[in-house]
């Protein structure tokens, strides 16, 4: 039984599939942006993951008066001195495709070797409510490394050149039934996850 809306605030075809997956034990009518035309994007202008996340949630709800859970997540690469971080989005530019992204990450890192591609994504879940208060955030984190050169065809993003620690595989060879027990969003989610249970206890 639905206990109401839940705005996905997100328009990423992949990580709304990846979301509507990890959430699908709860009980809301879950919608994305493409559900409200009219709305407008929120900038992510902040500083750290959780900001961004904060903003969106905030931003989205308040335009929708819908119930609001948004994401902020990202690769942050030892060798680069955490980069590309909040900017793992726009790393290569407007525009830029996932293949584009990826290219320009591995270009930076041609000269690095194995013992030093550490890295790690991040992800930061905030939720509000129709007013725009936030009523939780929460983060997860999932530690690797860099691969050489793309693998698999699964995910989207990073997910073909980052190998969660403990793999041999990269997030996009993984099934995602795997992917999404040790990824960080699914860290961030699941506590998420269980906030969004007590509301509807």
């Amino acid at each position: 039984m639905s206990v109401g809306q839940l705005l996905i605030a997100t328009r990423n075809q992949g990580k709304l599939q990846e979301l509507r997956g990890l959430l699908k034990e709860r009980p809301f009518d879950l919608c994305d942006l493409s559900s409200f035309p009219a709305i407008q994007t929120v900038a992510e202008t902040g500083g750290t993951f959780a900001e961004n996340a904060t903003l969106k949630a905030a931003g989205y709800a308040k335009q929708s008066r819908v119930l609001t859970i948004a994401d902020d997540s990202g690769l942050e690469v030892e060798a680069l001195g955490g980069r590309p971080g909040v900017l793992s989005a726009r790393y290569a530019g407007a525009g830029a495709s996932d293949a584009d992204r990826v290219e320009k990450l591995l270009g930076e890192l041609s000269n690095v070797p194995p013992s030093n591609r550490g890295a790690q994504f991040v992800s930061a879940v905030a939720i509000a409510n129709g007013q725009g208060e936030i009523l939780s955030i929460s983060i997860g984190v999932c530690a690797g490394r860099i691969a050489h050169a793309p693998r698999g065809a699964n995910g989207f993003g990073y997910d073909p050149v980052f190998i969660p620690g403990g793999f041999d595989e990269t997030f996009a060879e993984l099934p995602s039934n795997v992917k999404n027990q040790i990824s960080h969003r699914a860290q961030a989610l699941k506590d998420a996850a269980e906030f969004l249970r007590s509301l509807t206890l």
